[in-house]
Parts: structure tokens; C-alpha cells; sequence
């Protein structure tokens, strides 16, 4: 049984990882990981937990090859398709809902991490709770502005499940714990990068700067585009700023009091439990169909603190050198 499921590839969908394995029982089996982009560091600490579940296996006796592959933008949606056709054409399958289905149907075991697929042909899903992590972004702000104020919540991009579930749970949190704090805007998308973000980020300012009293951001490109923008319009600091995401901009903000808090994820657990999961549908173990991989606030006072070290302090150097 395991000798006829190795000849098929296993898969890992939007937006992170893609498997195949090479006939034989003694090959090893080639986990292809392709983010949706590959220059933050979120993307790279995704890697750093695949890698570091690749040297747990091997330290088993189970020989795991991680091929890191995608495209520099997040957005960059034909990029990424033509990594994952190319992938097809080597034996390794990857993203995409219409893929997926063809595999689904062929009785190839998926694993989709990070974010979700209009398709539930998969066999397990590893991600953070989004919505719940808007929620928490959503309680943090409101408490820090004593349930009164103006607010911008600053989107991410159109079609992105993850950050469209963050906004999602913090606009209901604003209207069921918030009544008298009121959204001045919510309709505007950051883009894929932290400079389309500061664009975005300078003309609401421009237009709300006075009024505003606290902003949340949806993810890590457009927090630190929007905390840039804040510094440029010498508002760092004055407005209660709450991110979603971590990463070097956004630490140092937080350090200088210009970021008040940020909703972390573990991606690095994330990456991790991606692999393990894929191996184990490879080798035909018992695996959860869900795997919520956490979500934590990390504020000043807590930044340092063991709980939030992956999440703040990923172990890049130890697993990326």
C-alpha cells in the first residue's frame, strides 16, 4: 500500500506548500513549499518550521528533501502559478483550487496551510484562527480607547481569505463590544507591498489625520506601510495603533511606543505541523482534518517574554542559514 501511494504526489495548497515523493521505498520524499510570496518574513519563517520538521524526521530515520520555491510578490497570483506547473511537470503538485480537485479526485492527499481555497477537497487545513485573531485585534483597541474615538481599519487585498477573516471578526467585535467607537473608514486595501501600503496609508491620513484616534492593520505589509506613513505625518506614537503581524519594522515600532500592539501568528508551527501533516498523509497515518496553529497579542510588556518567542523572535538564523 505504502509502495503504491509513494509513485503519487501528495499536495499542499494555497498558500504554502506542494508534495511529492519519488517512487521507492528508500527515496525520500520531496516536499515542494511555495508561499505566496517569498520576501517577508512571515513567508521565511514558514520555511524555518518546514526545515526544522525535515530534521526532526531525518533524526527518525524519515528522509524529507524541502525545495523552497515562489514568487517575490504576494500578489504575483501567474507567478505563482507557473512555479506550480513547473512543479507538475517534475511529479510535484501544488496549489490552486482547480489542481487540487484534479487531485482530490485521483486520490492524492492535500494539505492546504495559511490560508483557504474555495474547495474542501483537501484532506487537512493548518492555519491560524483569523477570524478570532480580528476579534482579539478588535478588544485590544477598543479597551486602549475606552470604547469611544475614530478609527480606520486598513484592509490587506481583495480575495485573500486570511486577512478578509481578520477584518471580518474585527468589524463584528467593533459593532457588538463598541457601539460608541466609530469606523471612519473600512473600504481601503493596502496591496501587496509596504509601499503601496504607505501610499494607501499617506492619503488617509491626509484625509481622516486630524480625527483619528486608533487604526488597525490588517497584516504585516500593510502595518508597516501604515506605521511609516504615521511617522512621516508625525502621528507615531499619538494614535493607539494595533497590528496584525510581526516582523522587524513593527517590532521597533513597538519598542518606540509607535505600535501599541500586534496579533501574532506562529508561523513557524505553522510550517512545522505543514510538513508533518503531509508526511503523515503520505504514509497513510491518522492526522486532524484541522489544525488551528495558535494566536497570541504581544504588547511591550510581553514581547520578550518565552510564550511569544517564535511568534516575535522567529529562529530564522537557526534553520535558514
Amino acid at each position: 500500500m505504502i509502495t503504491r501511494l509513494l509513485r503519487l504526489p501528495a499536495l499542499l495548497g494555497l498558500s504554502a506548500l506542494a508534495v511529492a515523493v519519488l517512487a521507492g521505498a528508500d527515496a525520500p520524499l520531496n516536499i515542494a513549499v511555495i508561499p505566496k510570496g517569498t520576501t517577508h518574513e512571515y513567508w521565511k519563517s514558514i520555511n524555518a518550521g518546514a526545515v526544522k520538521a525535515q530534521r526532526e524526521l531525518a533524526a527518525k530515520g524519515i528522509n524529507v528533501n524541502i525545495i523552497w520555491k515562489g514568487p517575490l510578490k504576494e500578489d504575483d497570483r501567474e507567478q505563482q502559478i507557473q512555479v506550480v506547473e513547473n512543479f507538475i511537470s517534475q511529479n510535484v503538485s501544488a496549489t490552486l483550487v482547480a489542481p487540487v480537485e484534479e487531485a482530490a479526485g485521483a486520490k492524492i492527499p492535500v494539505v492546504i496551510i495559511d490560508s483557504g481555497l474555495q474547495t474542501k477537497t483537501f484532506a487537512s487545513f493548518v492555519a491560524t484562527d483569523n477570524k478570532e485573531g480580528g476579534r482579539i485585534a478588535a478588544r485590544e483597541l477598543g479597551k486602549m480607547l475606552a470604547g469611544k474615538g475614530n478609527v480606520i481599519m486598513l484592509r490587506y487585498a481583495v480575495g485573500s481569505a486570511s486577512t478578509e477573516e481578520r477584518e471580518a471578526g474585527f468589524l463584528e467585535i467593533m459593532a457588538s463590544d463598541f457601539p460608541t467607537i466609530k469606523l471612519i473608514s473600512t473600504d481601503q486595501h493596502a496591496g501587496a507591498t509596504r509601499d503601496s501600503a504607505k501610499t494607501v496609508s499617506e492619503n488617509l491620513l491626509n484625509k481622516f489625520g486630524p480625527q483619528v484616534n486608533g487604526i488597525f492593520a490588517a497584516n504585516e505589509s500593510a502595518a508597516s506601510g501604515m506605521l511609516l506613513a504615521l511617522r512621516d505625518a508625525g502621528l507615531a506614537g499619538k494614535v493607539k495603533f494595533v497590528a496584525f503581524d510581526s516582523g522587524e519594522t513593527l517590532n521597533d515600532g513597538l519598542q518606540k511606543g509607535e505600535v501599541d500592539g500586534m496579533v501574532v501568528q506562529n508561523p513557524v508551527r505553522m510550517g512545522y505541523l505543514g510538513v508533518l501533516t503531509a508526511v503523515s498523509a503520505i504514509r497513510g497515518e491518522k492526522f486532524d482534518a484541522h489544525i488551528d496553529t495558535g494566536v497570541g497579542f504581544v504588547t511591550k510588556a510581553n514581547f520578550d517574554s518565552p510564550e511569544m518567542a517564535d511568534m516575535v523572535h522567529p529562529p530564522l538564523d537557526k534553520y535558514l542559514k
